[in-house]
């Protein structure tokens, strides 16, 4: 199911992680484990502003079906099951929060060699829809997404989106918020570990008459240490320090300053990964 041009949200991901993942405005602390009978279990603590929440999450699988419950502070309960090959070339996964009745949606995905369709229902009083389809091959993908709502029988969006992908770089043109966005993004990996990297984003918002430019990039200082910045045209920087502090356990420190507004005050965002 790998051969194939991937799912619509693939399209332009790779730009988009680079310049999204990581850069913090909270305090997170995070303890993962495997125990004996293959359960991964995650527990962790997050604080935001005055806010602090926690949640301890379990992962399982067995066989083609993998489960994946979260419980949090508000004792609410988030389950996710996802079923590999149910039906051959298709992924099945459901989900659904409780005690919200109403947070019920089931995602079914079809891979083909050259082409990718999904179609996720949400399970409400009122529910919606939503189809996405992508052809073409793990280098050039064309595709398009759109939600519709059948109590009112209106399209709730519609996107499309064309990437090209090679092994150090991909570029994207997506289509979005009903024709209103129109982004380009597009990421070059300078070493084959892909921890070096530069990216490039511009955004324009019709309805704004607006543009946004982003410039980013990755540099890996040593094989432990990675440190990230970007920077957009409305003078808003940030920059992350990645260390991982021992084997796949990482410390992350990150901030965020308006360089045209600098009596505000920074954000700064901390998170500790441990994985014993």
């Amino acid at each position: 199911m790998n051969t194939g041009p991937g799912l619509f949200s693939d399209i332009g991901k790779k730009p988009k992680d680079l310049l999204t993942r990581d850069y913090l405005s909270d305090h997170k602390f995070s303890v993962s484990t495997i125990s004996a009978t293959g359960v991964a279990l995650t527990s962790t603590a997050t604080k935001k502003g005055g806010l602090s929440t926690g949640d301890v999450g379990a992962v399982y699988k067995y066989n083609n079906i993998l489960f994946d419950v979260k419980v949090d502070t508000e004792s609410k309960i988030a389950t996710t099951l996802t079923f590999t090959e149910l039906v051959p070339s298709t992924k099945t996964i459901a989900s659904f929060k409780l005690p919200d009745f109403n947070s019920g949606k089931l995602d079914i995905q079809y891979f083909h060699s050259h082409a990718t369709l999904t179609s996720a229902v949400a399970l409400t009083k009122t529910p919606t829809v939503d189809f996405s389809a992508t052809v073409g091959t793990p280098t050039f993908v064309i595709g398009a997404e759109a939600g519709y709502e059948p109590s009112s029988g209106r399209l709730t969006k519609y996107t499309a989106g064309i990437s090209v992908n090679k092994p150090d770089s991909s570029a994207s043109i997506i289509l979005g918020d009903k024709g209103d966005t129109l982004k380009a993004s597009y990421i070059h990996h300078l070493d084959e570990s892909k921890k070096t990297a530069a990216v490039g984003e511009i955004t324009r918002r019709f309805s704004l008459n607006e543009n946004t430019f982003t410039v980013g990039g990755s540099y890996a200082v040593d094989s432990l240490t990675v440190v990230k910045a970007k920077l957009n045209n409305h003078g808003k920087l940030g920059a992350v320090l990645q260390h991982e502090i021992i084997p796949k356990s990482l410390v992350t420190v990150s901030s965020e300053l308006e360089t045209n507004a600098l009596d505000k005050t920074p954000k700064f965002g901390l998170a500790l990964a441990l994985k014993p």
